[in-house]
């Protein structure tokens, strides 16, 4: 466990709605005393194996790493749907996490998703499900939005009780609504709070 207790904030994002709910999501971790939101991003991946990614980005979070994962105290993950799952490069990644299974280091930590979709029924309950299911064989505790979060009831736009969503408009522009970012937020600081009452 690192000395300094944080979420791992881990997503991919290639429009940047993703990132932009991530954003949220660490602001909600960091209004828990004591608690750090890392942010991490997984890289693309290559349409064939001749292609090589630079080993760190050239702007924004860093790649992901495994003691990354292994350190924390919790981890919410992120992703924008696709065909109701989760983006490639994210999969390939969780795929890469055996060794974290093996040693059974996320048992018994929270852990939630978000996504981002271009329609409103674009497949974001089936992608939020998605990435709960590796995060369950790694004995983890999903968290998701209580409906004492009252804009589930009343947003017009993304946000389930699964987890915090963004629907991005078929053209891509749509920014956060008011909800969706508040129900970001919140879902960064249920789990916060969790780890915190897990860890104590």
């Amino acid at each position: 466990m690192a000395a300094n207790p944080y979420i791992l904030v881990l997503y991919y994002s290639r429009t940047g709605h993703t990132a932009k709910l991530a954003e949220h999501v660490a602001r909600g971790v960091e209004q828990v005393a004591g608690m750090e939101a890392k942010i991490r991003i997984v890289p693309p991946v290559a349409p064939t194996t001749d292609e090589v990614q630079d080993p760190v980005p050239s702007d924004g979070p860093i790649y992901c790493e495994l003691d990354d994962l292994e350190e924390c105290s919790g981890l919410i993950l992120g992703s924008p749907t696709r065909f109701g799952n989760m983006a490639a490069p994210l999969k390939y990644f969780l795929e890469q996490t055996s060794s974290l299974w093996l040693s059974g280091v996320l048992v018994d930590k929270p852990c939630a998703v978000f996504t981002s979709s271009g329609s409103l029924h674009g497949g974001q309950e089936s992608t939020l499900l998605s990435m709960l299911i590796p995060l369950l064989h790694h004995g983890m505790l999903p968290v998701g939005l209580p409906y004492t979060q009252t804009r589930l009831m009343t947003t017009a736009a993304g946000g389930t009780p699964y987890g915090a969503s963004h629907v991005s408009g078929h053209a891509g522009g749509a920014e956060l609504s008011e909800d969706e970012g508040a129900l970001a937020i919140a879902l960064g600081k249920r789990v916060a709070l969790l780890a915190q009452r897990l860890l104590a």
